[in-house]
């Protein structure tokens, strides 16, 4: 029985540099070639181990969501305090890359493709449920505000030093 080659690669390499591809490129603005260049696998393997490149966006995201925005908002939730709640939550969605690939999901994905739409939805609940302790019902709108502040320093073309501190 052929057990084929092991792997020349850790998947988890390949993964990550694909988040952090989609996360500065978007999902239509990466190319598989980008993939290919970013990851240093062969396309073939690429596409044996992944299908896809909508199947490793996806894997991409469910890691940025395990390994970034669950860690993020379990250290905002642990914070009662109003506002070291909502400065822990700036500090690691605005001014780190938290929410970097779950915004661009959000805007460019989540509206035609359903799992990512639910994966989306997964991140934003986590950081609403993350501000809960602190704000209670006030918590989906700040986190709201935190979110749409992020977005928009994506869409200038330099963030000024202090950009999202809050009042």
């Amino acid at each position: 029985m052929d057990m084929g080659r092991p792997r020349a690669f850790d998947t988890d390499q390949v993964i990550g540099a694909a988040a952090a591809l989609f996360a500065a490129r978007g999902y239509e603005g990466t190319s598989v070639d980008d993939l290919v260049t970013a990851t240093g696998i062969h396309r073939g393997s690429l596409y044996k181990v992944f299908g896809s490149k909508r199947s490793l966006h996806l894997a991409a995201l469910r890691n940025h969501l395990d390994r970034e925005i669950h860690p993020a908002a379990a250290a905002v939730a642990a914070l009662t305090d109003p506002e070291q709640a909502l400065t822990a939550a700036i500090a690691s969605y605005d001014n780190g890359p938290a929410a970097g690939l779950l915004l661009l999901a959000a805007a460019e994905r989540a509206p035609h493709d359903p799992e990512v739409a639910a994966l989306v939805a997964e991140g934003i609940t986590a950081l609403e449920d993350a501000l809960g302790p602190a704000y209670g019902d006030a918590a989906p709108r700040l986190a709201s505000t935190v979110l749409g502040a992020r977005l928009r320093l994506r869409a200038l073309p330099t963030a000024p030093e202090g950009a999202l501190t809050w009042p």
